[in-house]
């Protein structure tokens, strides 16, 4: 059977930058700490007065497409993930569409075109219908563009503001890819869940507690579906393991709570068992109460054993270096996660050919997918081509009454003209509004 999986990818980030520790604290009377080591953030991508979710959308495709040499005919399916969509009929993909035509000879006039809209896990979910549709023989030959673009922002003074973020990651799904696999075995754990959500609203409404609890119920269940159908997972069988990131403080939850599950009734259980007991099993309790307490005990205490501090070292933390200085980008999170963790095996010089990622993706309402991909030879040249870092320290930083009137211009219910921070250059730009009130765009050469 062919392979079927990523063969391209680009990140696209905002390009303004706002220091957590350093503007953002002060100005909220909080210690820089409660950001860079309870959050696990540095900064947050933020767009400037002409960027929006089509421009950063349509930048990572132009580059994506242009460095690989292809043509609009190559493309038979444009996907885009976001939660930030600000037309409740016209796609967000049309509008990339249109951008990319200005700058390629030919059109998209034969490409199927979408958007997918499940909180953060609608850019998985793209993943899985552009693999869906190459394996079902209807692709004709050509590739899926999937693109996972947001502004990630949340009203001023919400306890969610200083994890907000801006950026878009667009992926090429072909055959024979060149970075990784994709595997067909997938887990899922979904319920109806009131955690976060905009009903009919620009910035969301979260029930903070509850929202982590719930992302770690639905990734338990997730994982458990994906062991029915691939079988148990242990931790040594995975290089990375990307989870969505809306924080990377957020992970470490979830990184806990799994390396629990990977190692009950493995030998690490029983190499822990002298120093931290062995897991509590719910049949040796009289009630659920007392239960959860012994599990919350023995998981203060593996969390300080050094074969889980290794472990997180390893698997988890290369995973999480982007989203430190970017905050949460929604849809593109798990895939900045991915990202970031084959960037880094890349500057280490570490072989991954053949290797084995678990991707933990997630949206809240609520769902989450456990799937496996794996790496490709020549995986090396994809990640070559990535210049995160440069974009990341060209970001024009932020000073407090830049960022308010940023953050007053992109807020829908206020009309607020500010005059852009930052000069584009090679990049599409937010070009005022058309006769039906659409949106439109330039390339800015």
């Amino acid at each position: 059977m062919t392979a079927v999986g990523i063969d391209a990818i680009e990140v696209w980030t905002g390009n303004l930058r706002l220091d957590l520790p350093g503007t953002f604290a002060p100005q909220k009377g909080e210690d820089p700490e409660k950001y860079t080591k309870g959050l696990g953030l540095n900064a947050s991508s933020f767009p400037d007065s002409y960027e929006d979710i089509v421009t950063m959308a349509a930048n990572a495709a132009h580059r994506l497409m242009d460095r690989k040499g292809l043509e609009p005919d190559d493309i038979g399916r444009i996907d885009v993930a976001t939660e930030s969509a600000f037309d409740n009929s016209k796609p967000v993909s049309t509008y990339v569409a249109g951008c990319l035509e200005q700058v390629f000879d030919g059109d998209f006039h034969h490409a199927n075109k979408g958007e997918r809209k499940f909180a953060c896990i609608a850019g998985t979910q793209s993943l899985d219908d552009a693999y869906n549709w190459i394996r079902a023989g209807r692709n004709r030959g050509r590739a899926a563009l999937v693109i996972a673009t947001d502004t990630a922002l949340y009203a001023r003074d919400d306890p969610g503001e200083a994890t907000q973020g801006a950026g878009a990651v667009a992926m090429l799904i072909d055959e024979d890819p060149a970075l990784v696999e994709l595997s067909p075995e997938q887990g899922y754990g979904s319920a109806d869940e009131t955690d976060f959500l905009k009903p009919n609203q620009q910035f969301p409404s979260v029930d903070g507690k509850r929202s982590v609890q719930v992302y770690l119920a639905r990734m338990r269940e997730a994982l458990e579906d994906y062991e029915s159908v691939a079988g148990d997972t242990h931790p040594d069988d995975f290089a990375f393991i990307p989870f969505h990131t809306p924080f990377p403080g957020m992970v470490r939850k979830a990184a806990l709570l799994g390396y629990r599950h990977m190692t009950r009734d493995t030998a690490i259980e029983e190499e822990l068992a002298d120093e931290i007991g062995r897991q509590p099993r719910p049949e040796a309790f009289d009630d659920d109460e007392a239960y959860h307490d012994a599990l919350r005990d023995y998981m203060d205490g593996l969390k300080g054993t050094d074969p889980y501090r290794e472990w997180y070292a390893e698997t988890i933390e290369p995973t999480l270096s982007i989203a430190r200085e970017v905050g949460n980008w929604y849809t593109g999170s798990v895939h900045v996660a991915r990202a970031s963790a084959l960037k880094s095996a890349f500057e280490r010089g570490t072989d991954l050919a053949g290797e084995t990622l678990l991707l933990g993706s997630y949206g809240s309402g609520a769902q989450a997918e456990i799937h496996a991909e794996t790496v490709r030879e020549g995986w090396e040249e994809e990640l070559a081509q990535l210049n995160v870092d440069e974009q990341l320290d060209s970001r024009y930083e932020l000073a407090w009454e830049e960022y308010e009137e940023i953050h007053d211009a992109h807020n829908h219910e206020m009309d607020v003209d500010i005059e852009e921070l930052t000069t584009p250059e090679a990049e599409f730009v937010f070009d005022g509004w058309g006769r039906m009130g659409e949106r439109k765009y330039r390339y800015v050469e």
